[in-house]
């Protein structure tokens, strides 16, 4: 999971896109989600006092988990090999 954290925003969308101008996908959403969420949960560590970027974290988790819901409920394969490419634990 953490290999996903150091990568910029354009080779997660090429990673996870599902054709070549697909920006917008569910599958591209979560990944991204993901990575700004390491990146918060990382700052957190440093400022554990910094209640703001608590609360933005807490909403970049519970709109990860709405769109990986709507993976889940589309197709059981695409949700099964997005998980596992993230290292999420569901």
């Amino acid at each position: 999971m953490s290999d996903i954290m150091h990568k910029s925003k354009d080779t997660i969308i090429k990673e996870y896109a599902q054709s070549s101008k697909d920006t917008g996908s569910a599958e591209v959403q979560v990944a991204l989600l993901t990575n700004r969420i390491l990146t918060l949960s990382e700052h957190m560590k440093k400022n554990p006092k910094d209640k703001h970027s608590q609360r933005g974290l807490l909403i970049l988790v519970g709109r990860r988990r709405r769109l990986i819901g709507y993976v889940k409920n589309r197709s059981e394969d695409d949700y099964k090999k997005l998980i596992k490419s993230l290292g999420l634990r569901r």
